[in-house]
């Protein structure tokens, strides 16, 4: 499972190191104004998951959506968001900054539940 991290001011870094403790492999889209490169390195990585952060939490997820069809969810602000949000089928997650590895393993696990570790 690949899942693409894309944050406005060039960090995901800690979110991406929960994704990978979760087991699943993290695509770290680096530099100022990642997050809208969102989509495009989704669909160059064939990834099945992206997670977007910027002030709004939106930028980046409405771009991958409009560009490519992905489902997305923008706005949140907790984990429990997130969680729901893959519970919901989404694809694309848009949070306001928040750079924390316990998100990555939370939104793993999720998907792992939701898809029954086939994803």
């Amino acid at each position: 499972m690949k899942i693409v991290v894309a944050d406005r001011m060039g960090k995901g870094q800690n979110v991406a190191k929960g994704i990978e403790k979760a087991g699943a492999e993290a695509i770290l889209v680096p530099g100022i104004g990642a997050d809208m490169k969102l989509g495009d390195v989704m669909n160059k990585e064939k990834a099945d998951f992206g997670i977007s952060f910027c002030g709004s939490g939106g930028a980046g997820a409405l771009m991958a959506s409009n560009k490519y069809g992905y489902s997305e969810r923008h706005g949140m602000r907790s984990i429990t968001e997130g969680v729901t949000a893959i519970q919901d089928g989404i694809k694309v997650l848009g949070f306001g900054f928040m750079d924390k590895e316990e998100l990555g393993e939370k939104i793993v696990e999720a998907i792992k539940q939701k898809y029954s570790e086939k994803a």
